[in-house]
């Protein structure tokens, strides 16, 4: 079985990159989705994380408001400095735990497969050496700006901000791009992304 990271900054397009990776026959996990399952309530994860953060950070259902929990990583009030390497520390641990007993399941299962894990922080978390390959998306600036903005159906003047303040806590995608084994361009059409895509899903069948 081959291992592959699936990573890029903030709106470049890897859950896209990533299905279409999924169209040709690979196997799919992503770690955000893996973080909000552990992040529900009963769960250790969720139980640390409003332990550390307060239950200002929850919803009235007693469920865990995601932008309030962002805000509280990286806002930064005061002189005190963003939290999010705290927040990192109590998920990053039990998410790569999961995902990695998920690549032993599908390895039984087809010895032959593609699993891929799609992931933010993996070079940040400093858990490249997980996988076989590392792909990073990467796409022009503005456009994660857009593209965010359009996703969370906020004006671009806030997409900004938010884009940018993200950033700051991600390796800039010059040395994610020195550390890839293979880039996809997704600047471009969704055409242009996917021929990229099956390029790199050939070279890993030779």
């Amino acid at each position: 079985m081959l291992k592959l990271g699936l990573t890029g900054g903030i709106a470049s397009g890897k859950s896209a990159v990533g299905e279409m990776f999924v169209k040709l026959g690979a196997y799919l996990i992503q770690s955000d989705a893996v973080a909000h399952e552990l992040m529900q309530p009963g769960c250790a994860v969720y139980e640390e994380v409003v332990r550390r953060f307060g239950r200002e950070i929850l919803n009235p259902d007693g469920t865990i408001n995601r932008p309030n929990l962002a805000e509280a990583a990286f806002s930064t009030p005061g002189s005190a400095p963003p939290r999010v390497r705290e927040l990192n520390e109590i998920v990053h641990p039990a998410v790569i735990a999961h995902e990695n007993q998920w690549m032993e399941e599908i390895g039984r299962r087809d010895p032959g497969a593609i699993a891929i894990v799609e992931a933010a922080l993996i070079l940040e978390a400093r858990a490249a050496g997980r996988f076989d390959r590392l792909i990073v998306v990467t796409c022009h600036p503005e456009q994660r700006i857009q593209r965010f903005a359009r996703r969370l159906g906020i004006s671009e003047d806030a997409a900004r901000a938010e884009v940018t303040r993200r950033i700051a806590a991600q390796i800039p995608d010059e040395e994610k791009i020195k550390a890839a084994d293979f880039v996809i361009d997704n600047s471009g059409s969704p055409d242009s992304t996917e021929q990229q895509v099956q390029r790199v899903f050939a070279l890993l069948h030779r």
